[in-house]
C-alpha cells in the first residue's frame, strides 16, 4: 500500500522503516529532516496516487492543525488523512471538519511504542468510520507487533475514539512511572538494600509489577554516574492534563494520576512556594524549627 508519512521525528522515522521492510511504498516528508524523500508538503502530495492516504506524525496543537489545513487544499475527494499525534481529542471533530469542506475523512490514530515500536512493533488505538479503517488496515497491521495484531489494535469507536484512548493510556502511564520512582526512591534511602538496581531486576521478573516500563527502570539506574546526571525536572506533554480534565467531566476519581501530575508540576520548582509557606506554618502554630537559607537578620 502506498502512504504519504508528515513527521520524521523519533517515531515517524522508525514507523517508515518498519512499513517498508514489510513492503509499503511510503513517501516521507518533514521540513526540519534531511531524510525528506521529497522537498514539500506538495510534492509529496502529488507523488502520491489517488486516492492518497497522508498519515501526520507531527506535534500536536498548532504544528498539527497547519499541516491538516494544508492537506486540505492540496488533497481531493476520497483522499484519507490519518492524525498519528498525540492530538487532543476535541481537536479531531474541528479537523474533520476543515477536511470535509473538499470531501477527505479523517482516521485518529493513537500511536503507542516511542522509539522501541520500530523493532517491537506498535500499539495502535484508532478511530473512525469502519469503512476507512478497514482500508487502512494493511497499513495498521504492518505497524502492530508481528503476529499481535488482534490483542494490540483496536478500533476503539468513532471519530476521537483512538485519541481518547491514547489519551487515558499515557494517563495511566503517569501513574505507573510515578509508582515505580516513589519505589526506587524509598528502596535507595534505605542502608538495609545495598542493590537497588538488583531489588528492582528481581522485581521485574514474574512478580505481579514487571513490565516494560520497570525493565526500562532497570537499565536508566544501573549505570549510576548517567542516572545522576539527570534533571530531577520532569516535563508534560498535555495527556495526563487531560485525562484529569475528563475525569472531572465525569466525574471519575483518579487520585492516583492526579497525584502523578502534581508531582511533575513539583519537579520543576527548586524551592517550593507553598512547601515554605507550610513550613512556615508549622514555626508559627507549633514552634517547630524552620530551616532557612540565610542568617537571620539581625
Amino acid at each position: 500500500m502506498q502512504l504519504g508519512l508528515v513527521g520524521l521525528g523519533r517515531m515517524g522515522s522508525g514507523m517508515r522503516r518498519r512499513l517498508r521492510r514489510r513492503g509499503h511504498d511510503v513517501i516521507g516528508f518533514d521540513p526540519h529532516s534531511a531524510a525528506s524523500d521529497v522537498t514539500s508538503l506538495e510534492a509529496l502530495v502529488q507523488a502520491l496516487s489517488v486516492p492518497r492516504t497522508v498519515w501526520v506524525m507531527v506535534p500536536a496543537g498548532a504544528p498539527t492543525r497547519e499541516v491538516i489545513g494544508q492537506l486540505s487544499r492540496m488533497l481531493s475527494g476520497g483522499d484519507r488523512v490519518v492524525d498519528g499525534g498525540n492530538t487532543r481529542f476535541t481537536e479531531d471533530r474541528i479537523h474533520a471538519e476543515i477536511l470535509a469542506h473538499a470531501d477527505i475523512r479523517l482516521v485518529d490514530c493513537g500511536v503507542s511504542g516511542g522509539v522501541w515500536g520500530e523493532a517491537d512493533g506498535y500499539a495502535l488505538m484508532v478511530g473512525g468510520h469502519p469503512t476507512d479503517v478497514s482500508d487502512l488496515m494493511p497499513i495498521f497491521e504492518a505497524l502492530c507487533p508481528d503476529g499481535e495484531r488482534a490483542d494490540s489494535f483496536v478500533h476503539a469507536g468513532p471519530l476521537g475514539a483512538g485519541h481518547y484512548a491514547k489519551m487515558v493510556h499515557n494517563g495511566v502511564e503517569y501513574g505507573l512511572m510515578q509508582a515505580y520512582a516513589e519505589g526506587f526512591e524509598l528502596l535507595a534511602a534505605e542502608e538495609l538494600i545495598t542493590d537497588v538496581p538488583a531489588v528492582l531486576r528481581a522485581w521485574s521478573r514474574g512478580t505481579v509489577v514487571r513490565s516494560w516500563l520497570l525493565d526500562l527502570l532497570v537499565d536508566a539506574v544501573s549505570d549510576e554516574d548517567e542516572f545522576f546526571r539527570v534533571s530531577g525536572y520532569v516535563e508534560d506533554s498535555g495527556e495526563g492534563r487531560w485525562t484529569v480534565e475528563e475525569a472531572l467531566r465525569h466525574a471519575v476519581p483518579v487520585p492516583v494520576i492526579s497525584a502523578a501530575l502534581f508531582a511533575r508540576f513539583a519537579s520543576r520548582q527548586s524551592d517550593s512556594p507553598a512547601m515554605r509557606a507550610v513550613a512556615a506554618l508549622r514555626g508559627r502554630f507549633g514552634g517547630h524549627p524552620v530551616r532557612t537559607h540565610r542568617p537571620p537578620k539581625e
